[in-house]
Parts: C-alpha cells; structure tokens; sequence
C-alpha cells in the first residue's frame, strides 16, 4: 500500500484538489437527497441511515470511496442554516470565504501553543484580536471556541484578580454558561435575580448590590438566546460602578451589532465593561467556532500564563520568541482567527454591516405578518433577529407538537422559548438570502401543523 497524500507541503494542493472536487459533488449530492433544511423522519431514521453508510467504523481493509458516501451522508442528514426554513438557533450559515480560508488551516494545521508552530497565524491573531477589542473600546481580547468558554475565562479572570469568593450576579434570562461557570470554578452559589420581562432590572440589581457582601462580578446580556433581548446596559454600568462592582457583559449574539452604524447604539455602555464575551459564529456568518474575550486591562491576561519548556522556555521568550501560552486555557489551539480575519478583510465594515441590517430588518418583517396574521401571536417587537411567535389560542403542548412535527416532517426548523409563562416558537433569522416569501412559508407551515 502507497502513502496516503498529505494535505500541505509542495505537493499538497495537488493531492487535495481532486478531494475537494469529491467533497464538493458529495455535499450538492446529499443536498439535493436532502431536499429541505432537514432530514425527515426523526432520529431513528437518520441513525439508522448513518449506520448504513458508515458500515464498519474500523474496517480491515480501507475503502477509497468512503470520502464521498461519508459527505453525501453528513449533508443528507444535516440541519442546514442556509436553507430559509432551518430558523432555530444562533447557528448562522458560513460565509463561503470563511469556510474557504478555514480549509487553509486546516491543511496548514499549525497550532497556537508556541510561535514554532504557528509563526504567521500568532502575528495575525494579536492584530486582529486587538483590533475587534478596539472596536468595542477595549484593550485586548483571546480567541475562544464560543460564549461558553468566553464567559469561564471571564468569571476565572474575575476569580483571580478578586479571590475565591467572588460570587457572580446575574438574571434568570442570562445564558446557563455563566451558573455553570461559577460551578466549574468553585465559585459560591450564584445570585439569580428575576427577569420578569427578560432583561435585568437595574433597580433589583441596585437592590441586591447593596445588601450583599463581598466581591462580585455581575454578568450582564447584549442577545439573550431565548428572546434577543438587551440588558439596560448604560443603567446596570451606572450601578457597578457606584457599587464598584465587576461587570462582565456576554455580548456573544449582539456584539457583532458594534459593527452596524444603523444598530450600534444598543450597545451602549458595552466599554464600561471589564469582559466581554463576543461571537462571530453568530452574527459574524463565520463557520464553528469564532468566539472572542474581550479584555479591559491586558494585564489581566498574565493570569493565564504557564511555563512549559518545551513550548515557552524562558530563554527562548528573552530571545524574542513570543509567548503564547498566555493567550488561552487551551494548550494545542488552531487558528481560527484566520477565517475572521479574511471576512473582516473581505466585506469590510460596512459589508458586515450590511449583512446585520438586513437580518435585522427580516425579524423586524417576520413580526409584522405575525401581528397581521389572525391565526398568530407575536411575543414582543425584535431587538435582534430572534422573534417569538404561537399558534393562537394554542395549548402549550400543542405549540411543543407543533415544532416536533415539523421536524419529524423535515420541513421546518424552529426554536421553543419559555416567555410570559407559556411556551413559544422561536424563529432566528441569521440567514440574509431569506426573502419574503420564505417567511410567508414558514408562518403557513407553523400554522398548518397546529394540533386540532
């Protein structure tokens, strides 16, 4: 047996090109196969498809065309974000640049755990990530795999600079990350504030700093996943600080509004934060994972850091070499900045914008055939491109029925959220091709399956 090609070196791109033309067919394919934003039939169906294809996971004797029947199936039985009627979630269709420069690292594979393995990516990282800290007026940010691991570094960063004690305030609408973080650091229990209307009440907030003891670190939400919704951030930053509390603000599905000249004052009062968390795999069309720390004082950071000789020895670092370890909590890390840097670079600002304005303006429209539809009923008015809708006059369980029929169907994608004591259908609109007579589809199709 021959020597499998590798993917870089002189011959790389040779021994790639003809896969990419197999990668390519199989994905328009298993689309095609697919016919709608998902698979029908429900998990039993599509386990059971997977199992066909996949066969023997560890075969004795290796079988040259399981690229192609692996991405054929992969596509056939994906959620897939670029179909209109795939609407559930912060899980944005990639832009296809993005995915372009993301095939580039990982066929370069260099790993940001030391400069010898990732020379140019480590210079482009500190660029870029400097540059999207300043946007929001920061003073630094670290790449993370998403809000999850950006709201852990921001609570182990709180923990370090204020002590073990710290405990962490926050909303019932603020993301599960956040309780879970302070769980995962040993923090105490957190203070869990109502958010009878989904946003944090500055006057609770101003209530409960008063009578509690101790550093804290209150987390605040610029997007919050059920709703979209945004904190009164200026009045909870007026509070921190007269309390002179820590203030963290996980931005990761409304930061991306500091790019949009139309949108940009919501986010007011986002620089008087110490963190923030940000995502470009959300409003950013870039593919998993783009998420970012961002930093008030960079010195903060040097509580990341850690020796290891063989990645960061102290010679080498006096000698020029720059450290990196410091950059993460992860030790073996790839490049993901590359893709945001080429989109950023790409589209440009007012690109970018562009795209945001117009899913913006879709849930905006999506909310006004909701309210002049008998038949329906709309939560509230969009902050951000999420909209909660109903069945009117439908039971909870027969919005749920709704939803999981729909799915089952593979006709339709959509969310549920708790809100106002009932259950709604949650449509996020990140996809900027959807046009107005996908949405019209969408409301029939939620319509239609509503349980007699």
């Amino acid at each position: 047996m021959s020597t499998p090609p590798l993917a870089s070196g002189p011959h790389g791109p040779d021994a790639l090109r003809p896969l990419l033309d197999t990668v390519l067919d199989a994905l328009a394919t298993g689309t095609a196969a697919r016919g709608g934003p998902l698979p029908a039939g429900g998990p039993d169906a599509v386990a059971a498809r997977v199992a066909q294809a996949l066969g023997e996971v560890l075969p004795e004797h290796g079988d040259p065309d399981a690229l192609r029947a692996l991405v054929h199936t992969l596509a056939a039985g994906a959620a897939d974000p670029a179909d209109p009627l795939c609407a559930a979630h912060l899980h944005c269709p990639p832009l296809a640049v993005a995915t372009a420069a993301d095939l580039a690292v990982s066929a370069l594979n260099p790993s940001l755990d030391s400069w010898d393995q990732a020379p140019a990516a480590s210079a482009l990282e500190a660029r870029v990530t400097a540059a999207l800290a300043a946007r929001i007026g920061l003073a630094d940010a670290v790449v993370t795999t998403g809000g999850t691991e950006a709201n852990q570094l921001a609570l182990l960063l709180a923990r370090e600079a204020h002590g073990a004690n710290l405990r962490l305030v926050c909303s019932a609408a603020a993301h599960h990350s956040l309780p879970r973080a302070a769980w995962l650091l040993g923090l105490p229990d957190p203070v869990v504030l109502p958010a009878p209307n989904g946003t944090l009440d500055p006057a609770a907030l101003d209530a409960a700093l008063t009578e509690l003891t101790g550093p804290l670190l209150v987390a605040a939400t610029a997007g919050t996943t059920d709703a979209g919704l945004i904190d009164p951030l200026p009045e909870i930053a007026a509070r921190c600080a007269a309390h002179r509390t820590r203030l963290h603000i996980d931005a990761a599905y409304g930061g991306a509004l500091a790019l949009s000249d139309r949108h940009r004052a919501l986010l007011t009062g986002l620089d008087a934060a110490h963190t923030v968390a940000l995502d470009l795999h959300k409003l950013g069309w870039q593919p998993v994972a783009t998420g970012f720390l961002a930093v008030a004082d960079a010195t903060e950071l040097d509580a990341l850091h850690q020796r290891a000789d063989y990645l960061n020895a102290g010679d080498d670092t006096e000698a020029g070499l720059p450290d990196l370890l410091g950059r993460s909590t992860r030790t073996t890390r790839r490049p993901d900045i590359l893709k945001a840097a080429v989109t950023l670079r790409t589209l440009g600002r007012t690109g970018l914008a562009d795209l945001i304005d117009q899913v913006l303006t879709l849930a905006q429209d999506f909310a006004d055939r909701i309210e002049a539809h008998p038949g329906l009923e709309l939560y509230d008015r969009p902050t951000l491109a999420t909209v909660l809708f109903r069945p009117a006059h439908a039971s909870d369980d027969a919005v749920a029925a709704v939803r999981r029929t729909l799915l089952h169907e593979g006709r339709a994608v959509l969310g549920r959220a708790r809100a106002d004591g009932r259950l709604w259908l949650k449509a996020t609109l990140l996809n900027p091709h959807t046009r107005p007579d996908d949405l019209a589809h969408l409301l029939k199709l939620a319509e239609g399956n509503t349980p007699a």
